[in-house]
């Protein structure tokens, strides 16, 4: 019983993880209308720079803080270079431009940090086991669920209860419509970019220490995010929220059940969902 606890929390921070991940992922699809294939980059990045930051500095609580914000530095930088000059160009072309900019960022990562993964611990005040009875589970990964969920918290507020989240909000029904009432749409593109890739890289942070930094994970979580946002429809927030804690409990509970399987459960269980509901559990047609 104690296995698929364990295992259950396991889904829990991994599904968070994917969430922080995935959310950025739709809020910039929902809205810019724009495919950003550099999603997975940008998580690598975040990892590299804070297995930097610690190697540096020795302080984890520090790479936490600074490999974020530089993440969205990087990416407000990348958008008023590049990517702004292809939001009017068919998706085929920004598929192929943020692919370009995906193996950019991989190739550096390679040239400065080796082909070699690299492992992170974490922080020496976490890295002691809870216990519960006779359950004992690693404080580290409840601090990933933890402060996952702080994060999206703060995120439903950014962009529910607050004047961007509704100019956010409007400008991806009607950005012509926001644009005639005055907002900056072209800022306000930028800032939503820099949010979503920044939290793509405060998730490559989170992991690092669970998951190790390898220079080709880039692709596979692209490919685990588009599951997410597949599975709780495009441009949903709580749709990245569910999608996510599902493929992370699925892919958990998979490797004690079925070790061999649990990558392809993923698949499976979008599948079912597009089944069910052809534009996910919270998509709109």
């Amino acid at each position: 019983m104690n296995l698929y606890l364990f295992q259950a929390l396991n889904g829990i921070g991994l599904g968070m993880i994917y969430f922080l991940i995935s959310v950025g992922l739709t809020i910039i699809f929902g809205l810019l209308n724009f495919v950003n294939f550099a999603h997975g980059a940008f998580y690598l990045l975040g990892a590299y720079l804070s297995y930097t930051a610690v190697s540096v500095t020795g302080n984890y609580w520090l790479a936490l803080f600074i490999a974020p914000i530089s993440i969205a530095i990087i990416a407000w930088i990348c958008e008023r270079t590049l990517i702004k000059r292809v939001y009017h160009l068919p998706h085929t072309y920004q598929i192929l431009v943020t692919l370009g900019v995906a193996l950019i960022i991989q190739e550096v990562c390679i040239s400065i940090w080796g082909p070699i993964g690299k492992n992170i611990s974490p922080p020496d005040s976490l890295k002691g086991v809870f216990q519960f009875g006779n359950f004992f589970y690693p404080e580290y990964r409840l601090f990933v669920i933890a402060f996952s969920a702080l994060v999206a918290l703060l995120v439903w507020f950014l962009l529910d209860k607050t004047k961007f989240g509704a100019l956010v909000r409007a400008g991806s029904e009607d950005a012509e419509m926001v644009s005639l009432l005055g907002t900056h749409t072209h800022r306000l593109f930028s800032i939503t970019f820099a949010l979503g890739v920044g939290l793509a890289g405060l998730a490559g942070v989170l992991a690092a220490p669970i998951r190790g930094v390898t220079p080709f994970v880039g692709p596979e979580i692209l490919g685990i995010a588009f599951v997410v946002v597949v599975i709780g429809g495009m441009g949903s927030f709580t749709g990245a929220l569910v999608g996510g804690l599902l493929v992370g409990l699925v892919q958990s509970m998979m490797t004690t059940i079925w070790p061999q399987g649990s990558s392809l459960m993923i698949y499976g269980a979008m599948a079912f969902v597009i089944l069910l509901r052809p534009y996910g559990l919270f998509g709109r047609a």
